[in-house]
């Protein structure tokens, strides 16, 4: 269960805090603008929470969405000072449990265009009008942060060397199986066009961090076009990472989704995962 708390005012004096509607936040123009949304799943960020909210460009998005799945810490306060839109779950809900009320969230407020980024300060949020310019122009239909530019750059940037092996890996067979090109298949920073939202059926993803892999494997299923821009690397104490242990369960688990969408394309194993949706969110004016 999600309950929404009030939507805060953007106290002034606060650097790179989202402002009210209607103001220099919120200046979409010409026939590709629509309304674009970035949405924070946040799980104790409170450390991190502004320096990601601050280094988001004015004028570029019309409003932030954090999704608090049951913090320890003062993320939410946090959140309400600096006047974005704050969920908070009742009780925890995992990584792609809070996934799934961002983009409810996100749709339900007639976003067209919905960038997700971790609060962490792990990826650069100055590049969020970049994901925004390319979704709102039609040049992709899902855009991800690339966090891998160069093995030295990486490492340099505090990655782990199992994970960056591990991703590199990944990425490679990923890349080889679903036909694609991509830097990175395992970033924190992702943009989606509405009608990639309203057709994939991610109601039935994974509560968990596959989530992230399903999605990419449905994203291809369903044709969408998918491409990546360069992020810097960031690791810190602050940034939020999962253990070795979780690293290796995601890992086999996107394998799995591979196996699962070849068996389903082969008609073996026929999956919901890879259905069409047979409901579209019903958003007022639409």
């Amino acid at each position: 269960m999600a309950t929404e708390s009030e939507t805060a005012m953007n106290p002034r004096g606060v650097p790179g805090a989202p402002a009210p509607a209607g103001s220099a936040r919120s200046q979409p123009s010409g026939p590709a603008a629509g309304k674009a949304i970035v949405v924070m799943p946040a799980y104790n960020a409170q450390t991190t929470l502004e320096q990601t909210v601050a280094d988001i460009p004015p004028g570029c998005i019309d409003e932030i969405i954090l999704v608090d799945d049951c913090s320890h810490d003062d993320t939410v306060a946090t959140a309400r000072r600096l006047g974005l839109t704050v969920i908070q779950h009742e009780r925890n809900l995992g990584y792609g449990g809070n996934q799934k009320t961002c983009y409810r969230e996100a749709l339900a407020r007639d976003a067209d265009v919905v960038v997700m980024i971790h609060p962490d300060y792990q990826y650069d949020s100055r590049l969020v009008p970049v994901l925004v310019g390319l979704l709102r122009n039609g040049h992709c239909d899902v855009v991800l942060g690339n966090r891998i530019r160069t093995r030295r750059e990486s490492l340099a940037g505090g990655m782990p060397a199992y994970k960056y092996f591990a991703n590199r890996i990944l990425t490679i067979i990923e890349n080889l199986w679903m036909g694609q090109n991509l830097g990175e298949c395992h970033s924190g920073m992702r943009g989606y066009r509405r009608e990639v939202l309203e057709t994939i059926p991610w109601q039935g993803n994974s509560d968990d961090f596959v989530f992230d892999s399903q999605f990419l494997v449905q994203a291809v299923h369903f044709g969408f076009r998918i491409g990546d821009i360069p992020v810097p690397v960031r690791y810190m104490k602050e940034a939020s990472s999962i253990s070795f242990r979780r690293s290796v369960t995601y890992g086999l688990g996107t394998l799995g989704v591979l196996a699962q969408w070849t068996l389903h394309r082969l008609g073996l194993v026929r999956t919901p995962l890879f259905e069409p949706r047979t409901d579209r969110p019903a958003v007022a004016g639409r």
